[in-house]
């Protein structure tokens, strides 16, 4: 593990001129990226569900720093339709991108299905992140330094991606595919890292986690022990989301990052801490497991990459 304990959003590089997208943003660690990148100059699109939410986010950061340029965007990860729609508008109101962070996520709901069909946590977590981002690729191709960073969890480690029950049809727990949604997240990213690195693409796919973060992820499940256990019993020991979000936000901007690491906490167990290079599970690293879950990720959103493709000036 190497450390970088000491780097804090105060290091945050000048980001003026720069745009960057962040999903999730109204709340949590979205919010906290948000705030920090609109605090450093960058011109910041907050993709949320609810807009009402991601108003008051905005008028939060514009409170605390009167001069921040943001746009509130509505986007549903979980429907495809709206990740289409939302992209097309960005794509009418920006040329480029310089930054992408994929965060939003749902946490350990009862089973519930997609607007396409899909297991819900598997559609938002993974499925609309790998829509949304190969749908901007060619805005971020002309970014400057551009990077696409998706925020898995430590809970990867525990993951397993069914590829015969993908949906749990045949069988669902909550927690089991939320495991399984973040392991995809972790795959996509290294995937995409070699997919771009094989084109000779400028942008770098950088994988995030923030350890254990005082969020409300938690709070949105229906699982009690889930919802006692993260959001009340273990919530003392959780460290802020603006402290967890330091991990995304340095593979977002800090020099020397490169395409395919992995930061999370440094502290004991990557629970807390300044953000390091930590491990991925082998499982997230192998290549056949990349290439099967990119196919199997254009099957079911109907988006192919063009990693080769570069906005036109």
């Amino acid at each position: 593990m190497t450390e970088t304990q000491q780097w804090t959003a105060e290091q945050i590089p000048d980001q003026t001129g720069r745009v960057c997208v962040v999903t999730g943003a109204n709340s949590g660690l979205g919010l906290a990226t948000a705030r920090a990148l609109a605090r450093r100059g960058a011109h910041v699109v907050l993709a949320v569900r609810d807009e009402t939410k991601g108003r008051r986010a905005a008028a939060e950061i514009t409170a605390e720093h009167p001069g921040a340029r943001l746009d509130v965007r509505l986007l549903d990860l979980a429907d495809l339709d709206s990740v289409r729609a939302f992209a097309h508008r960005l794509r009418a109101e920006h040329p480029r991108l310089d930054v992408l962070v994929n965060n939003a996520g749902v946490m350990a709901p009862p089973r519930t299905l997609s607007a396409q069909g899909h297991e819900l946590q598997f559609a938002a977590n993974h499925l609309g992140h790998f829509a949304l981002t190969g749908l901007l690729l060619d805005r971020l191709a002309s970014g400057v330094e551009p990077r696409v960073v998706t925020v898995s969890s430590l809970k990867h480690r525990k993951g397993r991606l069914r590829f015969d029950d993908l949906h749990g049809e045949r069988g669902y727990a909550p927690m089991p595919f939320y495991d399984q949604s973040k392991l995809a997240n972790a795959v996509f990213g290294q995937e995409l890292h070699r997919r771009l690195a094989a084109a000779g693409s400028p942008i770098r796919s950088v994988l995030a986690h923030p350890g254990y973060a005082a969020t409300n992820l938690p709070a949105g499940t229906p699982v009690p022990l889930v919802r006692v256990l993260f959001g009340h019993v273990l919530k003392p020991l959780a460290q802020s989301p603006e402290r967890g979000a330091l991990p995304q936000l340095y593979a977002a901007t800090a020099p020397g990052v490169e395409g395919g690491q992995f930061y999370g906490p440094g502290g004991p167990g990557e629970m807390r801490g300044g953000p390091a290079l930590v491990r991925l599970a082998p499982g997230a690293t192998d290549a056949g497991t990349g290439r099967r879950l990119w196919e199997v990720s254009e099957e079911l959103t109907d988006v192919r990459y063009d990693v080769g493709v570069r906005a036109a000036e």
